[in-house]
């Protein structure tokens, strides 16, 4: 069973859904782009980022792609229906108990969730209190280092060395590293929460027309996440 099936089969068990709505969506586009909002800290960084990501979808991938971004509370139901969740932020991340019900459902019933971590420091508020979540929901050692063969980096476009640097850590801000490595959970074989501590939000927030004096497209890493979590 692929990813698509198992959030169809979680979509048809989530009786509280305002499901014509979905379904209509569903049935347009092939991705949209979820922004998750949650009630502590600040969610709403990088605000071009979305908008970047989806103009790289379009020009690279046959995928229908929702123009627009959408952004759903974490603890909305309604979070469960999308093919891929965004979670970003600065400061504390602190789950309420539906915010908790929601994400631990959508991961465990086939979704993906990429969580960027804006301060790019393995030390900072947000780093140290999203990794507590996590371990509070799947365990102490659900979080661990992806190698640099997954298949998430030859999902689209090939990134051998694994994940690429930001500008940001390569300009020494934050911890003053460059993290080679991304981390994951993996549920039943496939990665459902991908968790960089690189900031790439925040490397993808520029206006859309600088894209061109790039010499090049620092996107592309966002589209092989986007094509990994809608194959695997």
């Amino acid at each position: 069973m692929n990813r698509r099936q198992s959030l169809q089969l979680l979509l048809a068990s989530a009786a509280t859904l305002a499901l014509p709505p979905v379904a209509a969506q569903s049935a347009r586009y092939d991705f949209w782009f979820t922004r998750l909002r949650y009630e502590s800290g600040n969610w709403d960084v990088d605000q071009r980022m979305p908008s970047n990501v989806i103009t790289s979808l379009i020009d690279y991938t046959n995928l229908r792609v929702d123009p627009e971004e959408r952004v759903v509370a974490l603890s909305d139901p309604k979070m469960l229906a999308s093919p891929f969740c965004y979670l970003a932020g600065h400061k504390l991340v602190e789950f309420s108990p539906a915010e908790r019900r929601n994400f631990e459902r959508y991961v465990r019933g086939g979704g993906f969730v990429f969580v960027d971590d804006c301060n790019h420091d393995i030390d900072g508020l947000f780093a140290k209190s999203f990794e507590a979540q996590m371990a509070a929901i799947f365990g102490a050692q659900a979080l661990r280092k992806l190698p640099n063969n997954h298949a998430l980096y030859r999902s689209f476009f090939q990134f051998p060395d694994g994940p690429p640097a930001t500008s940001f850590e390569l300009n020494g801000w934050g911890d003053d590293l460059v993290h080679d490595y991304l981390k994951g959970i993996t549920i039943d074989g496939r990665l459902a929460v991908l968790y960089s501590n690189k900031d790439y939000g925040c490397e993808w927030d520029y206006d859309w027309r600088n894209k061109r004096f790039l010499a090049e497209d620092n996107t592309k890493f966002a589209v092989n996440i986007v094509m990994y979590a809608l194959s695997a």
